[in-house]
């Protein structure tokens, strides 16, 4: 069993910054692309940032030189700096990796419970 678990997310004034960050542990697995989510009250979920085990990036074009996401493979942890804040940022986030667990050889698509974010003066 594979767990995505989520830290960093609160209350922020605009222009403000916040880091998240998702660390993979459990059973012996290969994490390969990362990324995150989120979700606004009465909106679809969307892909914010996505990351590659390799490194490449790519990025929602609302979040493009504000957001920046990287990974440690040795820590199975991927981090979402965000910079210059706005209310319509303002979402639960959450963390998504697709892993495989070494003694099945499944790929699995798994989620973080969520993180909010609430950007407001």
């Amino acid at each position: 069993q594979v767990q995505l678990v989520e830290s960093g997310g609160g209350l922020v004034q605009p222009g403000g910054s916040l880091r998240l960050s998702c660390a993979a542990s459990g059973s012996s697995f290969q994490s390969y692309d990362m990324g995150w989510y989120r979700q606004a009250p009465g909106k679809q979920r969307e892909l914010v940032a996505g990351i590659t085990s390799g490194g490449s990036t790519n990025y929602k074009d609302s979040v493009k030189g504000r957001f920046t996401i990287s990974r440690d493979n040795a820590k199975n942890t991927v981090y979402l700096q965000m910079n210059s804040l706005q209310p319509e940022d303002t979402a639960v986030y959450y963390c998504n990796a697709h892993i495989v667990v070494i003694a099945t050889l499944r790929l699995g698509d798994y989620w973080g419970q969520g993180t909010q974010v609430t950007v407001s003066s």
